[in-house]
């Protein structure tokens, strides 16, 4: 696999009137085309300072980060952020129409994808007339339709219930892998991480340095909710659960 985006010693100190807050510190990691890395850590840690880094909204006090020539990025926040005066469509082409690039052949692209994953007859609905789930489907596809190579995602299941944070997880997760997109995604939730990853980068309380690195290598391993039954699952979760000496 081609290198994507290489980090390295990244630092993110912040300065109030208390004085310098340090984030981030000697963060250092090589992303590779089509891998799916989860990002985990104590909350407040800094998992999503280097989220934000990566996409430019917050400025690196020190480090490189070297992107692969016309590396694409798209964010996916944690609230799906879908205005409720506009379609589903039209929602969809916001990033588009940002980007001054809301062309004919990027809207039937849009439309191509919202076909694909069960969204047609929704395209000129509301976002009041959709579920958590779905709506986290469309806040997807915003994404995609700027056709990113590299997808950031914020917690982006946290605000749903248990059982319908499951399935749209292996949802998101199978059109991120039948788009060939690579993904980081930030999560407190281990069990998650585990299930979608190809690698897991633990971190340290802030500043957040990286504490361990697990390559995810999992028998018979297919999608996210199948993933949770294979054999040396456990084994991860309590190697992670350790490492990130969770407290209550």
């Amino acid at each position: 696999m081609k290198l994507l985006l290489s980090i390295h010693n990244l630092k993110k100190n912040y300065h109030t009137k208390q004085g310098e807050i340090k984030a981030v510190e000697h963060f250092s990691y090589d992303m590779k085309e089509g891998e799916f890395v989860s990002i985990v850590g104590p909350s407040g840690c800094g998992k999503s300072t280097i989220l934000s880094i990566l996409c430019g909204l917050d400025k690196k006090s020190s480090g490189k980060i070297i992107k692969r020539e016309n590396l694409k990025i798209g964010y996916m926040l944690q609230q799906d952020g879908l205005f409720p005066w506009r379609t589903i469509l039209e929602n969809c082409y916001i990033g588009l129409e940002l980007q001054n690039d809301l062309t004919n052949e990027n809207k039937e692209y849009v439309k191509s994808l919202l076909e694909t994953y069960g969204l047609k007859e929704f395209m000129n609905a509301y976002p009041s007339s959709l579920s958590g789930g779905m709506r986290q489907r469309v806040a997807l596809i915003r994404t995609l339709a700027t056709k990113p190579d590299l997808l950031l995602l914020d917690e982006p299941f946290s605000a749903l219930d248990a059982h319908t944070r499951l399935v749209v997880c292996d949802d998101v997760w199978n059109i991120i892998k039948k788009e060939h997109k690579s993904a980081i995604m930030v999560t407190h939730d281990v069990e998650e991480a585990i299930s979608c990853s190809d690698q897991v980068i633990v971190l340290t309380e802030r500043p957040a340095s990286i504490k361990q690195i697990y390559p995810i290598q999992l028998t018979d391993k297919t999608s996210p909710i199948h993933n949770r039954s294979c054999k040396e699952f456990s084994s991860y979760y309590n190697q992670i659960w350790k490492d990130i000496d969770f407290h209550v």
